[in-house]
């Protein structure tokens, strides 16, 4: 007759099936995620593009990183005014951001929450 730790015994057999439970719920987020992801890229590309009368209301930026030796990085956004009075904001380049100010008025080209283009007026 064998006499066991009742405590190891029970680590032994409990302990490995919820790090396996932990494990697939950390698998089940990232796969809902992506398949998120792959859902909104291929609905983006079905929208037809919408060319709109826009006014840019608002630039600004976010910045993260820089601690301990890593590089900073920064994301730039635009915020557009439409003709009806909505307002629609988008990820843009480093390039767009630089190039246009507040108070830009324009065709807005964007597919859904996917920024194209904006076309100046005057230029």
């Amino acid at each position: 007759m064998r006499f066991g730790n009742p405590f190891s015994d029970f680590m032994f057999s409990t302990v490995p099936f919820f790090i396996f439970i932990v494990f697939a719920i950390i698998v089940m987020v990232f796969v809902t995620s992506f398949v998120k992801g792959i859902g909104q890229y291929f609905r983006n590309n079905s929208i037809p593009e919408k060319n709109i009368p826009a006014k840019l209301v608002a630039k600004r930026t976010h910045t993260w990183g820089g601690h301990g030796g890593t590089n900073v990085h920064t994301s730039y956004y635009a915020t557009f005014e439409t003709e009806n009075g909505d307002r629609l904001e988008f990820s843009v380049s480093s390039q767009f951001y630089g190039m246009h100010i507040e108070g830009d008025a324009g065709i807005l080209t964007h597919k859904d929450i996917r920024f194209i283009d904006f076309e100046r007026e005057g230029f």
